[in-house]
């Protein structure tokens, strides 16, 4: 599936609406953007079954604001609307792996089970 881009009026749908989503906070001046696009695209191709999507901070200032980037590239991947990871910089193509594996395997219902505080009443 080609990468999605995404604005403030699909940005939230899109996570809340799909099983598993990264996206890519980038901007064209950005030479490490540059770098990471093919690869970020590449597995995008490799990976049907997840939504890539792609946020132009220049473009969405105000939604790269809410989500507090501060550097770029910053990539995020939500499981079920939950952010599950965030990590600033480039990453090379099997580190990339390595966080599209980590998600995947992520028991997401375990994790908000064991976070949620434990009602003594």
């Amino acid at each position: 599936m080609p990468t999605v881009e995404l604005g403030a009026e699909n940005f939230e749908s899109t996570v809340t609406d799909n099983e598993i989503v990264l996206v890519d906070f980038w901007a064209s001046w950005c030479g490490p953007c540059r770098q990471f696009g093919p690869i970020y695209d590449a597995a995008s191709a490799e990976h049907p079954e997840i939504v890539f999507g792609k946020v132009d901070t220049e473009a969405e200032q105000a939604l790269a604001g809410a989500a507090n980037i501060t550097s770029i590239p910053t990539l995020m991947a939500f499981k079920k609307g939950n952010l599950v990871f965030s990590q600033p910089g480039a990453l090379p193509a099997p580190a990339l792996k390595q966080v599209i594996d980590a998600v995947v395997e992520l028991d997401i219902d375990k994790a908000l089970a064991e976070q949620a505080p434990e009602s003594g009443e």
